[in-house]
């Protein structure tokens, strides 16, 4: 079976591949190594500021592996297939997480969601660059940038599947 590959706008292949898991990334060091800037940088009131309860170390450190996840997931999953159903696929769950990350941060009022001139370098990872993340999701899932099949066609392995294991209990 052959199939053409679709055409995808370079800025979503920049941003989905290198940009978005790097930014990331950096989120994972500083909830991971530097739990007390990020603990100030989220909320400085609430920070605590005779050293980080254990629990709260352990929160952050899931949180890291958590964006150390979402990372390579994006990064690699992206990478090893150019079938649009696996990038709408992969899109749409880091759509939905983008959602949860905006809801995360409530607890700090509305105007934490538009009031540029009060955000810090935090905010600004977990506001502002959500919003873009989330908006070059929605454009690519709505189809913008993502043009018909051109180049030559790829042959697609047509090997039978293998029947599936039941798991019996």
């Amino acid at each position: 079976m052959t199939v053409r590959q679709p055409q995808v706008a370079k800025v979503y292949k920049y941003f989905f591949l290198y940009i978005e898991p790097i930014s990331t990334v950096v989120g994972a060091y500083y909830s991971s190594l530097q739990q007390q800037t990020y603990l100030d940088l989220t909320h400085a009131t609430s920070s605590p500021q005779n050293g980080i309860p254990i629990s709260t170390q352990i929160v952050l450190m899931q949180l890291s592996n958590l964006y150390l996840c979402f990372a390579i997931n994006e990064a690699l999953v992206l990478r090893a297939s150019s079938e649009l159903m696996v990038w709408r696929t992969l899109l749409i769950c880091l759509l939905i997480a983008d959602f949860g990350h905006l809801y995360s941060v409530n607890a700090l009022g509305w105007n934490i969601y538009w009031n540029v001139l009060r955000w810090n370098a935090i905010d600004w990872g977990n506001i502002a660059f959500v919003y873009v993340g989330a908006t070059m999701r929605i454009c690519f899932l709505s189809g913008l940038g993502v043009g018909p099949s051109t180049g030559p066609a790829v042959r697609r392995s047509t090997r039978r599947k293998r029947p599936s294991s039941r798991i019996t209990g």
